[in-house]
């Protein structure tokens, strides 16, 4: 009769070697008694489900990594590394993504090519609001209504600001210098879910910043142009021309409906 016990701890071992081997096969050897093609189909389907998802998150990251003029690691080998090094805390596919932005923040490349963690993040969003189940606001606003009082802000937009301008990077675009201002962009999703991106500035952005807090149209334009001593005609004008685009990019949704209805 065997000895339960004794029975559990080979079988956790042989758990190990094989996850192991799967993991990295070119430093795991397979398994004793498991045979070497099986094993190769394992570890092949494992690497590829993980690279290509990567790779949809990140394509323009993978093309860059790519390029024969890239002096980085190959795309291959840091999806190898992370595959093996990365210890990952989500269970769940989509966050796969997420668990490779964690693993190149603490990896070397990010200090050796300061813009990448920003394009990884940039590329990120793209996917995080693809999935997001936030339902799409049906009522309790007047699209058509004055934006100068309380508005409707998308639950769908990600007002971001970066030190590189990640819109523009690509295998033949790499920065080599820290720009001297920051780029400011909204990435949102529309009514149709299709996922966009805006290229702002910084009175747009802190526009907005201070509609998502709360304040309304008027409020927010006065304390733009108070904190960028900009003029008040000045702000008038160009803090409603942005109002307007951004309802018409369906970053801004309308009017907020008071208790009756009315705005």
């Amino acid at each position: 009769m065997s000895e339960t016990g004794l029975n559990l701890r080979s079988f956790q071992e042989l758990q190990l070697a094989f996850t192991s081997h799967i993991r990295n096969p070119e430093l795991h050897p397979v398994p004793e008694g498991i045979e070497i093609r099986r094993m190769q189909i394992y570890a092949r389907l494992f690497y590829n489900n993980i690279e290509s998802f990567l790779a949809n998150t990140f394509p323009v990251t993978k093309r860059i990594f790519l390029d024969p003029g890239w002096s980085g690691l190959p795309w291959r080998q840091l999806a190898r590394e992370f595959i093996h090094r990365h210890g990952s805390e989500s269970p769940y596919f989509l966050e796969i993504s997420q668990e490779f932005l964690e693993f190149v923040a603490t990896h070397p490349i990010s200090i050796e090519f300061p813009w990448l963690l920003e394009l990884l993040h940039y590329e990120w969003v793209e996917m995080a609001l693809a999935v997001n189940d936030t339902a799409w606001p049906v009522d309790g606003y007047d699209p058509a209504g004055s934006l100068l009082g309380p508005v409707l802000v998308s639950p769908l937009i990600w007002p971001l600001t970066y030190r590189y301008p990640v819109q523009a990077i690509g295998p033949q675009h790499l920065p080599e210098l820290l720009p001297p201002l920051p780029t400011y962009l909204v990435v949102y999703r529309r009514s149709d879910d299709t996922v966009r991106f805006m290229t702002s500035n910084a009175m747009t952005h802190r526009l907005l910043e201070l509609l998502v807090a709360g304040a309304t149209g008027e409020a927010a334009l006065t304390r733009v142009g108070e904190e960028l001593n900009i003029s008040s005609h000045v702000i008038r004008e160009q803090g409603e021309a942005a109002l307007l685009r951004l309802r018409e990019l369906e970053i801004l949704l309308g009017a907020v409906a008071g208790p009756d209805g009315q705005t």
